[in-house]
């Protein structure tokens, strides 16, 4: 019995220390589900065809070893904490941040798939601000906190671009936070956000997942927008890693790294 516990032991510390040094990528592969490589033992969980998370894994990346550019030019603090960057431009203004990210990508997702009728976000002062009525040329007006029409109709994508520029500067992890549903079982998918709203609050994305066919254990890589404004990107820990565990303590690996527990975890209706 001593001798199996003993072997458990040493099983357990090999596995663990795969998750606490740093884990290879691609450096050759374009798209977050080439770019990120599966810890040996475990097969990533593809996304049904079409949905937000096959969006993700699939999104496209800046080549590797970019450096994270904030809106004003300059690298990121965060820099060591970003494993891959995402072809979205990050704008002149300080505008794209942490929850602004998570719309973005969302936003994107619906666009590309002629789902624009989706595509509404809250404001912190409840306002549902959506895509068709600024599509068909209504502004909002900030004193009455409703629409006015006030524009042309304008479908080009540079305006649905201003679209999400207006949602950044008055929607935030607080507004966003009451927007999505909690996640009740612990189950995790390619999609789902851990966010906590605050003044200020932080959220991350989850962009792919590994699942243990033999333990089901699974492993989730993560992106984060941040202030200031600034490239989105993927996370990692100081010493490489980037696959994580739902519930574990990383509050000492990543900034705001204590989000990543069940609590946080809230996913797009």
């Amino acid at each position: 019995m001593q001798t199996l516990f003993s072997v458990f032991c040493v099983f357990a510390a090999v596995l663990l220390g795969s998750f606490q040094t740093e884990q290879p990528v691609n450096s050759q592969g374009t798209i977050i589900s080439q770019r990120l490589q599966v810890p040996a033992g475990y097969q990533r969980s593809v996304a049904t065809q079409k949905s937000f998370g096959a969006f993700l894994q699939n999104y496209t990346l800046l080549p590797h070893n970019t450096h994270v550019m904030t809106y004003n030019g300059v690298i990121s603090p965060l820099d060591a904490h970003a494993l891959a960057v995402l072809s979205i431009e990050v704008g002149k203004k300080d505008l794209l941040q942490c929850a602004d990210a998570v719309m973005r990508l969302r936003a994107e997702y619906l666009y590309q798939n002629n789902r624009k009728n989706e595509i509404q976000f809250k404001f912190v002062s409840g306002f549902n601000c959506d895509y068709l009525s600024y599509q068909n040329g209504k502004r909002f007006n900030l004193k009455t906190n409703s629409w006015q029409q006030s524009q042309k109709a304008d479908a080009s994508y540079k305006n649905f671009l201003n679209y999400l520029d207006l949602v950044y500067s008055y929607a935030s992890t607080l507004s966003l936070e009451k927007e999505l549903e909690k996640v009740k079982d612990n189950t995790l998918q390619v999609g789902d956000v851990f966010i906590k709203g605050g003044s200020p609050g932080h959220c991350f994305i989850v962009v792919d997942i590994a699942e243990n066919p033999a333990t089901k254990a699974k492993v989730f890589a993560i992106a984060q927008g941040f202030m200031p404004a600034q490239q989105v990107h993927i996370v990692k820990s100081q010493n490489g890693v980037y696959w994580f565990s739902l519930g574990t303590d990383y509050s000492e690996a990543i900034p705001y790294g204590e989000l990543l527990q069940p609590q946080y975890l809230r996913r797009f209706k």
